[in-house]
């Protein structure tokens, strides 16, 4: 079964490549594949474009969110420092 299936994709990768080759023997054909590659083309710059889009947004957001971590790193160890220091006052002995 799965070498009768390979065999059938074989023979249409085959069938597909002497198909292009005569379309491209006629002036006709040859203008169709090339509107084809030009639209090909045309999809894969606008892919290319969107993604880099959409990693150049996630990247802003992800340095936001490092930013927003720190900050709060930060101000979590100034608020224990600052515990910590209340609590060293009410430990120790008043003067």
């Amino acid at each position: 079964m799965i070498v009768r299936s390979l065999v059938w994709f074989a023979l249409g990768i085959v069938g597909g490549f002497v198909a292009a080759h005569l379309v491209n023997k006629d002036p006709r054909g040859q203008e169709v594949l090339a509107q084809l590659d030009s639209r090909i083309g045309e999809f894969t710059d606008r892919m290319s474009d969107a993604y880099h889009a959409q990693e150049t947004r996630l990247s802003e957001i992800i340095d936001d969110a490092k930013s927003v971590a720190s900050s709060a790193v930060e101000k979590s160890a100034d608020a224990v420092d600052d515990a910590a220091r209340a609590a060293e006052k009410a430990v120790s002995p008043s003067d």
